[in-house]
């Protein structure tokens, strides 16, 4: 009788469920999903994923992000961020590729490319 090895059937990630609060700081290593609520810093190796009912008051750095719900604050995406109908960002964006879906509410600057955004001078 041979042996069977099983593989996973879906990709793991970490998630914050909906009435959840954490105050402070967040590092994950594989993509996270926030429904509930974050105050402070989210650094992901990954994908974000804030749901419709997500709130993020703080600073994300990751990969790559798609938005729902709501954040404030600043975010920096190496690939792409997508602001869905239901997002409603407010702050400072740095991505590589931003899609935003009609509806979706976008406050704030952003810039786009490799390099890093141009210092001001004065």
């Amino acid at each position: 009788m041979a042996t069977q090895t099983q593989q996973p059937t879906g990709t793991l990630y970490n998630a914050l469920t909906a009435g959840s609060k954490i105050i402070g700081t967040i590092i994950a290593d594989s993509d996270i999903r926030i429904d509930g609520t974050v105050e402070g810093d989210l650094q992901c190796s990954g994908k974000v994923v804030i749901g419709e009912k997500g709130f993020i008051k703080g600073t994300i750095n990751c990969q790559n992000a798609e938005i729902l719900g709501k954040m404030d604050g600043k975010i920096d995406v190496k690939q792409t961020l997508a602001l869905r109908a239901t997002s409603n960002l407010h702050g400072e964006v740095r991505t590589q590729t931003l899609i935003v879906e009609p509806n979706a509410q976008f406050n704030g600057t952003c810039s786009m490319g490799n390099k890093p955004a141009a210092a001001t001078q004065k």
